[in-house]
């Protein structure tokens, strides 16, 4: 699915969020705090876009991502890339510093795995940043908002997108995906402590910030 829509995929995502998908990656990479010499996962990275801005902080970091149609759109991205599935990850314990995934924990058919599996990668003390769609938290908006996702983003998606298919997909992902409570706690049961989250775009994007245990 992810390949058929590589092409056009980052287009389509600024159409679809209405340009706030720039403000959510800036919002991810102040969480993350990327610093000089680093080691940072990018999973679910797609063509790299969010890697580059990562990257820009002086740390080393790798773009991970299932689709090889997506790593194709971003191999002149100039950052190193790693076809990988987030639940059997190529690396070593403690390989990174940090890890992130935006918008990709929803796409693991075991998130909370996928989640652990991030840990074992990351060393005593690392971070993890995510990004994802979330609830909404004041209810009018909530209402519009899932409207929106339901009935607006599938006609949007088959003006602009190479498989609109898939954006129907993502509206019915969006609307099972758990809370930012809920979240927050299967993070914690995948063994990170001291789980918190922001808000953006009025609840409709949550970023998750926890730490791995020190050893």
């Amino acid at each position: 699915m992810f390949d058929a829509v590589a092409q056009r995929y980052d287009l389509t995502n600024t159409v679809l969020s209405l340009g706030q998908d720039r403000r959510w990656r800036g919002a991810t990479r102040r969480a993350l705090d990327p610093r000089p010499g680093e080691r940072v996962l990018d999973l679910a990275a797609g063509s790299g876009v969010s890697t580059v801005e990562f990257a820009r902080s002086g740390a080393w970091c790798v773009a991970a991502d299932f689709s090889l149609g997506m790593l194709a759109v971003g191999k002149d991205r100039g950052v190193a890339q790693v076809a990988a599935d987030a639940l059997h990850l190529p690396f070593a314990d403690a390989s990174f510093d940090a890890v992130t995934i935006s918008f990709g924990l929803r796409n693991l058919a075991d998130p909370v795995a996928g989640a652990r599996e991030m840990a074992r990668v990351v060393r005593p003390g690392g971070r993890l940043v995510v990004c994802e769609f979330s609830t909404p938290t004041w209810e009018p908006f909530r209402t519009v908002y899932m409207n929106y996702v339901m009935r607006g983003l599938p006609p949007i998606a088959r003006a602009v997108s190479s498989n609109p298919e898939a954006y129907v997909y993502l509206a019915e992902s969006i609307r099972a995906w758990p809370d930012q409570r809920e979240l927050a706690e299967q993070i914690a049961g995948a063994g990170w402590e001291r789980v918190r989250w922001r808000n953006l775009t009025g609840g409709a994007v949550a970023v998750h910030h926890a730490v791995k245990p020190a050893a």
